[in-house]
């Protein structure tokens, strides 16, 4: 676990030093709304998941963000993600794929666990400065005794500040 902090922190460094250019970097506030299933130990539980996210593009198409997630299944579980987004260059103005992973630290009944997280989805371009997310994470949270499997489906609404 040690190394996986030090070697998190390593890449953080590489990325965020890299993005001394003249681009104008941009923060978006939002927050997210879905589904969210959680499978393990030879039980699966859905539920509603929701919160507020924040990100920041630091260079062209290259965002990190944090969000905070409350789920509804037993116990409910909070998990605290932070993440790497690309944004797919595409010729449409409306339309802005993504690929995503990152890291999650949940809250759950026994204590913090550790997760990782994968996924995508796009942002549909409904007004200036606004955005409506559909989004796909999946992942494994590594609980004690077991890894529990993540999976959510979500959308939401972003604005960009001006």
């Amino acid at each position: 676990m040690r190394r996986i902090v030090w070697l998190s922190s390593i890449i953080a460094v590489i990325v965020l030093g890299c993005t001394i250019q003249s681009y104008g970097q941009k923060s978006s506030l939002g927050g997210r709304f879905g589904l969210s299933i959680g499978s393990g130990g030879g039980e699966s539980a859905a539920g509603l998941q929701l919160g507020p996210t924040f990100d920041y593009e630091f260079n062209k198409g290259m965002i990190i963000g944090s969000e905070l997630n409350i789920n509804t299944q037993t116990g409910t579980p909070i998990e605290w993600a932070d993440y790497f987004k690309y944004v797919i260059p595409v010729q449409s103005a409306k339309v802005s794929p993504y690929v995503d992973g990152g890291l999650g630290l949940w809250f759950a009944t026994g204590g913090p666990y550790f997760g990782l997280r994968f996924g995508g989805g796009s942002y549909f371009k409904v007004g200036e400065n606004l955005y409506v997310p559909a989004d796909l994470q999946l992942g494994p949270i590594f609980a004690t005794g077991t890894t529990v499997f993540y999976f959510a489906i979500t959308t939401g609404i972003r604005y960009t500040l001006p």
